[in-house]
């Protein structure tokens, strides 16, 4: 008789494990809270679905499971995911080593997914949270409680998400399914989300975009550097690179450490460079006032704030500004500082840090402390960049939880 596995969550990791649980010969029923399986992917790179890079590695990632990640990621690779999706029917187009559907739409990715688990002939049972999961009275099945009912399993995966995200499901009730089998959850904080400052400033320059190198400072000491394209809100600190910090920032603002960030909207400067080319524009332009003398260098409205922070009028001729006045400018467009005082929160994060810790799980995703219980994608302790390194972790943690869990390979 086939295993019976039951898959909590019918999201990306979910309908993957769904599928190679099914394609080693079990019996697999995914339960999704949502009225459809899949709604997270629909948002993902912007609506195109960036699903993976061919630049992987363990050394992307974060959390307590990065040794996790190599073995994972070895198992079930870029490559091997390409051919996945390409054997599912979509064409594959990569940029600048991201790699999206050809289609540029992120409803392609979860269509092909939903088909092939009707191929597969897995049970979806959609608007049904699972409120409890426990172990019969020999610990040998899981029992799967819904609102009306209980079922029983042979094993049971948990795809539940962190709680990045919540409108799509992701509320941290995976996090509590775990807990009550005896498990540790790392403290979820929002991973790639905007940084909220503490300067009023920031309305001055909201809705700028700019190529900017963020350094991140917590109690004092360096801790993430990261340049792209910066975008400017009136709360703060947005865009890529202020994603690709803000997990830093907020286990840090957790353990209550002073964060700030030196922003250089110069990046690929430093003061020994931009001296030269301050020094260059005064020969040229030194009778040009100043809102005049800045104009080309970055956004207007950036430098209209840096010169009002460096107490400089937009009207002052530049030979009349003081070397003094002068130097202190320069020092902003290196090294702008602000305060952090949060981040977004998880309602607006695009993914959540922390949560079943990796200690606590063997190679093949299964709970050292509960056979048969595996885990796969955002519920573990495991989060990486922008660059669809979090939708490849995905792909990886469900297949090789799905065979584990089917039997495919030894747990």
């Amino acid at each position: 008789m086939s295993r019976q596995i039951a898959i909590i969550g019918g999201g990306a990791a979910g309908m993957t494990a769904a599928i190679q649980a099914a394609g080693a010969g079990a019996a697999v029923t995914v339960y999704e809270r949502n009225d459809r399986v899949g709604k997270k992917i629909l948002s993902t790179g912007n609506g195109r679905c960036n699903f993976s890079n061919e630049a992987m590695g363990a050394e992307f990632y974060r959390g307590s499971g990065r040794a996790l990640a190599k073995s994972v990621l070895s198992s079930f690779d870029v490559a091997q995911t390409k051919d996945f999706f390409s054997s599912l029917g979509m064409r594959i187009k990569e940029r600048d080593g991201y790699l999206y559907p050809a289609s540029d739409q992120a409803s392609t990715v979860l269509d092909l997914l939903r088909y092939e688990l009707d191929r597969r002939h897995v049970t979806v049972h959609t608007g049904e949270m699972v409120q409890t999961l426990s172990l019969d009275k020999d610990r040998k099945q899981f029992l799967v409680g819904r609102q009306v009912e209980k079922a029983c399993y042979d094993a049971v995966i948990l795809c539940c998400g962190g709680k990045a995200a919540p409108n799509t499901g992701s509320d941290g009730n995976g996090f509590r399914l775990a807990e009550r089998l005896g498990h540790r959850i790392v403290s979820p904080v929002p991973a790639l989300a905007a940084l909220i400052c503490k300067e009023s400033f920031y309305k001055q320059v909201a809705g700028v975009r700019c190529d900017a190198e963020l350094t991140l400072y917590t109690a004092g000491k360096e801790a993430a550097k990261e340049r792209g394209e910066l975008q400017l809100t009136d709360y703060g600190l947005s865009g890529i690179p202020a994603f690709q910090i803000c997990r830093t920032a907020a286990y840090a603002l957790l353990e209550k450490k002073p964060v700030t960030v030196r922003v250089s909207f110069l990046p690929g400067f430093d003061m020994e460079s931009c001296v030269p080319f301050f020094r260059e524009r005064l020969s040229l332009h030194g009778e040009d006032e100043m809102d005049a003398f800045l104009t080309g260098i970055v956004n207007k409205k950036i430098n209209k704030l840096l010169l009002k922070l460096a107490g400089i009028r937009e009207t002052e001729r530049a030979k009349d500004v003081s070397p003094e006045k002068f130097r202190r400018l320069q020092e902003l467009y290196l090294n702008m500082e602000t305060t952090v005082t949060g981040t977004n929160g998880f309602d607006r994060a695009q993914v959540c840090a922390g949560g079943v810790d990796c200690k606590e799980v063997t190679e093949t995703l299964m709970s050292k402390k509960q056979p048969g219980l595996y885990f796969a994608g955002e519920i573990l302790d495991i989060d990486g960049p922008c660059g669809g390194y979090n939708l490849q972790w995905a792909w990886s943690s469900g297949t090789v939880a799905g065979r584990a869990a089917a039997g495919d390979t030894d747990s």
